[in-house]
């Protein structure tokens, strides 16, 4: 596991291996992980950004199929039991999972994919697919962390405080990723990131 700078893990796609490359991002709600993984996109438009299925509500602006496929918990129960999700977790009271075969039809073609899904859900990527890169990203300090999730004014204090506890498990966790980044730069912890999976960027 490295910190912070992390080193390339290696060159994108190895030798003998037709696949491109698996990223996986996780961290706990509030460090930032949307917008580490947009600068990130926006640096390297060759990733493919999975869209997740969840049975949360949609928040204000994000869109079906774009943010989320969202979904009932029949429809989600379905999904489970036909081995349609790749990986799925509970967190904070909803269900979030990631659909298996575009993943696989992405990664076949050659095109990278990035995962930004729960620290549960990580586990079972690592479970379920070997060559896997583990990306945790880590926020500068639980302080920093609740006045972000304060600033986002779409929860109440005893939902904040749900995430706040989340948040200190997920810490812990922290030291089953590939790759550890501390969020105190967008811009240079998407760098770090791409940098960690041997992907340098191509739109700067």
């Amino acid at each position: 596991m490295s910190h912070s700078s992390a080193q390339a893990a290696g060159g994108g796609e190895a030798a003998g291996n037709t696949k491109a490359p698996l990223i996986v991002v996780s961290g706990p709600s509030g460090v930032g992980k949307s917008t580490v993984v947009a600068e990130v996109l926006r640096k390297d438009p060759r990733i493919w950004l999975s869209v997740s299925a969840t049975t949360r509500s949609p928040r204000p602006g994000e869109r079906e199929a774009v943010d989320y496929f969202f979904c009932d918990d029949q429809r989600f129960d379905a999904l489970v039991a036909s081995n349609g999700l790749l990986e799925w977790a509970r967190f904070a009271g909803n269900r979030y999972g990631t659909p298996r075969v575009a993943v696989e039809e992405h990664r076949d073609i050659g095109r990278p994919v990035l995962l930004e899904i729960e620290v549960q859900g990580a586990r079972q990527v690592r479970q379920a697919v070997g060559d896997a890169t583990l990306v945790f990203l880590a926020p500068p300090s639980e302080e920093v962390l609740k006045a972000r999730l304060t600033g986002r004014g779409t929860e109440d204090p005893v939902a904040i405080e749900r995430r706040m506890h989340a948040a200190r498990e997920e810490l812990r966790a922290a030291s089953e990723f590939d790759h550890v980044l501390v969020n105190t730069d967008v811009s240079q912890c998407a760098q770090a990131l791409l940098d960690s999976v041997g992907l340098s960027g191509s739109a700067d």
